[in-house]
């Protein structure tokens, strides 16, 4: 029994809100180390009843912020990204969680964590504006020259420039935005994020030292967690009204669009916006209204009552604007 590698369960959090038009992620400090990474910690069933309430514990003791919507992600245990050759310390496998809260009060002043801006991690994923200037400054000469080195099948049958293709939706496939996790995951593997370098990864000698527009490194495996969290709410946006767990209790449409717009990456336009808001009977009207500069604005607020009313209550997201 003693030549086990012992098992070590963490919890990190990807905690999400909005800042205006940024989705924000909350990073928090660990000891003396300078990598922002998400409130974390390790499971100790003597401690915690439910890896969620550890969880809870956690963020609130790195941050002083209490948590409200939480679901869990996904299980990581890939070996390599917390141990080194010869280590013989515990095999770490990291449970993430999805949360969603609200800036206000009581984030205003946060104990040893702030927010951040998600596509400050992530600068390829923000489609707002048109096509990022990185993908082709930076990430797709990298890919190429990663494919042409050799464009064996993997384990499953695809080649390199398929998994770039599929990806990144390169040269004629769509952008699917839904696809975060895969695509830094192909980034990965191709040695191109400062994360593979520190897990001890063949690195692409093009990215040495790091390209700035690649986005920061993140702690441990917890730009990996992230870009779950971010495909996860992206998906769930067409299905469950988990959006409205991010705005307040009374909004124009002005701002749910503009919310939604900065979780998916995406421009909508404004008439296709608002016709499928109306179709799908999300909001309803207050009857007040709030000055914006222009004319008076109409407020609403979530109805609620559609969550009885059928199973999958979510904006079902066509085509770009």
């Amino acid at each position: 029994m003693s030549d086990l590698t012992p098992i070590e369960i963490g919890l990190a959090a990807a905690v999400v809100a909005l800042q205006g038009d940024a989705p924000q992620i909350l990073v928090a400090r660990a000891g003396s180390d300078p990598t922002p990474g998400l409130p974390s910690g390790p499971f100790d069933p003597l401690a915690h009843r439910t890896f969620e309430i550890g969880l809870r514990e956690f963020v609130t003791q790195q941050s002083g912020l209490s948590l409200g919507y939480v679901e869990q992600l996904y299980t990581f245990g890939d070996r390599g990204r917390h141990a080194r050759p010869g280590d013989t310390g515990p095999h770490i496998v990291s449970v993430g969680y999805l949360a969603l809260t609200r800036i206000g009060r009581e984030t205003a002043a946060l104990e040893g964590a702030a927010f951040r801006p998600w596509y400050h991690f992530f600068p390829w994923e923000d489609w707002r504006k048109g096509r990022p200037p990185v993908l082709d400054r930076t990430i797709m000469p990298l890919l190429d020259a990663w494919a042409a080195e050799g464009d064996a099948a993997d384990r499953r049958g695809v080649s390199r420039r398929e998994r770039i293709r599929l990806c990144f939706g390169a040269p004629n496939a769509p952008w699917d935005e839904e696809k975060t996790l895969e695509r830094y995951e192909l980034l990965y593997s191709a040695g191109i994020v400062a994360e593979a370098a520190r897990d001890d990864r063949e690195v692409a000698p093009a990215v040495q030292p790091q390209p700035a527009d690649l986005g920061e490194a993140m702690r441990f495996d917890h730009r990996r967690i992230l870009a779950t969290a971010i495909g996860r709410l992206r998906a769930k946006l067409k299905y469950r009204p988990v959006v409205f767990e991010l705005l307040p209790d009374q909004f124009t449409l002005t701002i749910l669009q503009s919310t939604v717009e900065a979780i998916s990456g995406r421009h909508l336009h404004k008439q296709n916006f608002r016709r499928l808001v109306e179709g799908t009977a999300l909001v309803e009207a207050t009857g007040q209204t709030i000055r914006t500069g222009g004319r008076p604005a109409a407020l609403f607020r979530f109805r609620r009552d559609v969550i009885q009313e059928r199973p999958a209550p979510g904006l079902r997201l066509s085509g770009r604007g």
